[in-house]
């Protein structure tokens, strides 16, 4: 029904679809009136709804698209959209208060406010489902704002007002999936599709109780074959909706068993005892029978008491424990001679404040057929078709991975809003971390997280989409779940602590030491792979002995930490001054006899020490070899590559120097000798060497470049960096004058 709002002749048609009836009403609104174009009533042909529930599907499909067919040939033109409401047993309510902000004025729209009801309708939703402990899926099937309110005050209407800050208190109704999912497959049936759904109370306040009475604290009971439905309102809106499974049926029930009668001419005899002194009828015998108004009455009494008792107890409850002012009646089954009689007695309020409300209200109704029905039976119906001009809300069906899963459209609903309602978890719709390292350092906890793994890849109808691609109905949605990503790892030297040096002075100068740790106990290298839930502790001290290990230096006597008498294994730490007297020899109170824990711990620390040592120095060497390289490049321009021509008095004539016999060479263990710049040099104190190591051992000043580029040469070739080293190699090391323009 898109255009109905656009003006006259766009129709609207509303169907109340009830358990002994359903009515079908056609028309349109135009200047604050409705007007009736079409009204067909067809009852059921069996009990195919109970209590306001749909039994039968395809029966009572088959009874609307009788009424449709009707009103078809009636209007001459066909019809393809239906609004529709809902009433059952499990019916919930939750009001909530929602809130919108604005950085500056805005001037709020139609839409504005329309969003901000949707907000409130999806945050109902969030709280209801917090509480709902059964496993049934509920859907929203109509709400109400209660109260607005404009820059924190109360407002009647939002719409045209500048604002920072807008909010409404709003009221929404929830029904289980069965009871909705019936009426849409039944309605499906026909030939139709939802334009709306609203509550069944909801409808009928539309016309029961106009806007200008809700100031008053009223009570609407729409009784009609299987449920009561109730709305409260008070301050100007509706403030509570309640339903009791007990009305007309119920009624009709006890004349089959006290006249012995089918269902349908029980339901006879009670709607023509309201209108006549007498009612003739035949029983399952054949017998023709009398009963008078007054003996209907009668027999009916004691359920009407109790009806109206649990009806009275239901408003109560919905109105804070308290009577309500008046009570308007509507529906087919309130008609029955002395429910409102009894209602206001169960309620403690005079008898003229509760009544049957029909034509009365009808005011606002243009009726452009022969002989309408103006009666309480058909306030609903009306107020079905006036809801969908008060509230616009629908529900789509989408596929989702081969399930079809059943979406309220709030006209911005996404491929994430369908993953929701069809149970796909987020764990699987959004990218996952791999496992988190978990480790102490000096006693604080710290996490290092994983690597994030790829997101779900997501197709709306085959085309690529995301979490906030939109869906409409039909579409279909195709999710690959998310995978996870590589779990943390982390060596022990990536510590930010470990970068840190622990500064001491030594006899006078300053003295760099590496900073170690030990890990559950134990003291590793900077390669250790950190596992879950190891404990570090980075050593932020150094032994007098260790170091005067990591110095390599011979430790003297007479020692001083912080001029006051030490011993080798008193500890240093940040800023100490460290002394001894390398000529004095150490006293046997200095060598003091050391565990073998403190002997390993202490050897531990000197190996740990020196590699860092190394590789700092190490990286130094290389970087500063890469600078001076990349130097001599931007300044050398379009010359050629360094080593092209040229000589330096450190090469001679530039010519390969040939290698001696590897006979003539010897080295110990751990150690190697090569030639540099023809003079042999020894590499020692470790197990393997690589070409940047010799800037350790031989007096090369890197940063003396002067426009000159650097020749590295290995056994007469261009070396690498990291090129591995054999005992007898041949190097070159020298600057070379770039070729001039």
């Amino acid at each position: 029904m898109a255009g109905v709002r656009e003006g006259q002749g766009q129709l609207v048609f509303g169907l109340d679809i009830g358990t002994r009836s359903i009515v079908g009403t056609v028309g349109y609104l135009n200047n604050g009136r409705f007007h009736v174009l079409g009204q067909r009533i067809r009852e059921h042909d069996t009990r195919s709804m109970l209590d306001g529930q749909i039994h039968d599907i395809n029966k009572v499909g088959e009874t609307i698209k009788f009424v449709k067919e009707q009103l078809e040939e009636d209007l001459n033109r066909k019809l393809t959209e239906v609004c529709i409401a809902a009433a059952g047993r499990v019916l919930r309510t939750v009001t909530t208060h929602v809130e919108q902000d604005y950085e500056e004025d805005h001037e709020v729209t139609e839409e504005d406010v329309y969003s901000l009801s949707t907000l409130g309708v999806e945050r109902a939703y969030e709280e209801f489902q917090k509480d709902n402990d059964t496993e049934m899926k509920f859907y929203c099937v109509g709400y109400t704002p209660m109260r607005y309110y404009m820059n924190d005050y109360q407002i009647g209407n939002l719409e045209g007002h500048k604002v920072r800050n807008m909010a409404v208190d709003l009221i929404a109704t929830f029904l289980p999936d069965d009871v909705v999912d019936g009426l849409y497959k039944a309605v499906g049936i026909a030939g139709l599709h939802v334009a709306n759904l609203t509550l069944e109370p909801i409808a009928a306040i539309q016309v029961a109780i106009p806007e200008r009475f809700r100031m008053l604290n009223m009570a609407l009971v729409d009784v009609g074959a299987g449920t009561s439905d109730i709305s409260i309102t008070r301050d100007g809106t509706i403030t509570a909706y309640g339903m009791i499974p007990i009305a007309g049926d119920s009624l009709t029930e006890i004349l089959v068993q006290h006249c012995l009668v089918d269902f349908d001419t029980a339901e006879r005899i009670k709607r023509q005892a309201g209108e006549r002194e007498s009612v003739e009828y035949q029983d399952i015998m054949g017998l023709t029978q009398v009963i008078t108004a007054r003996e209907v009455e009668d027999i009916l009494s004691e359920k009407v008491q109790e009806m109206t008792k649990l009806v009275a107890d239901c408003i109560r409850e919905l109105n804070g424990e308290k009577p309500v002012s008046a009570v308007f009646v509507v529906g087919g089954g309130g008609m029955i001679p002395g429910y409102t009689e009894k209602l206001a007695q169960e309620l403690g309020i005079v008898k003229e404040r509760v009544a049957i409300r029909g034509q009365e209200v009808m005011q606002s109704i243009e009726f452009e057929i022969e002989n309408p029905r103006r009666d309480s039976l058909m306030v609903t119906p009306i107020g079905i078709c006036l809801s969908y001009y008060e509230q616009s809300n629908n529900f789509i069906f989408v596929d989702f991975n081969g399930k079809r899963v059943k979406l309220y459209d709030n006209g911005r609903l996404s491929v994430a809003d369908a993953a929701v309602q069809s149970d796909f978890s987020n764990e699987e719709l959004f990218p996952k971390r791999g496992q988190a390292l978990t480790f102490v350092v000096n006693g604080k906890t710290r996490i290092v997280r994983g690597i994030q793994g790829e997101a779900a890849t997501i197709r709306v109808n085959g085309e690529p989409g995301d979490i906030y691609t939109q869906v409409h109905n039909g579409d279909r949605v195709e999710v690959t779940p998310s995978t996870a990503g590589d779990a943390a790892a982390l060596e022990l030297g990536q510590l930010p602590e470990l970068d840190q040096r622990l500064h001491v002075v030594v006899n006078g100068t300053k003295i760099d030491l590496p900073k170690t740790a030990s890990v559950n106990g134990k003291l590793e290298n900077e390669y250790y792979l950190i596992r879950e839930n190891d404990d570090i502790q980075v050593q932020n001290s150094y032994t007098v002995r260790e170091i005067a290990e990591f110095m390599d230096v011979p430790l003297g006597g007479s020692i001083l930490v912080n001029e006051t008498p030490a011993k080798p294994e008193t500890r240093v730490y940040e800023n100490f001054t460290l002394n001894w007297d390398v000529n004095a020899v150490l006293t046997y109170a200095d060598l003091e006899e050391e565990t073998e824990e403190e002997a390993a711990a202490r050897r531990a620390a000197k190996e740990a020490a020196r590699e860092a040592a190394e590789k700092a120095e190490r990286e130094a060497a290389e970087k500063a070899v890469l600078q001076a390289a990349e130097e001599a490049a931007r300044e050398a321009g379009q010359q050629g590559a360094p080593g092209d021509a040229g000589s330096t008095p450190n090469a001679g004539t530039g010519n390969v120097t040939t290698a001696p016999s590897q006979d003539s060479i010897s080295a110990g263990a751990g150690e190697i000798s090569v030639i540099v710049n023809k003079l042999p040099v020894t590499l020692k104190g470790k197990e393997s060497y690589v070409f940047v190591d010799v800037f350790s051992f031989i007096d090369f000043d890197l940063n003396a470049s002067a426009g000159r580029s650097i020749v590295t040469l290995l056994n007469g070739r261009n070396a690498e960096y990291m090129e591995p080293l054999s005992n007898g190699d041949v190097i070159d090391i020298y600057w070379e004058e770039r070729e001039k323009k």
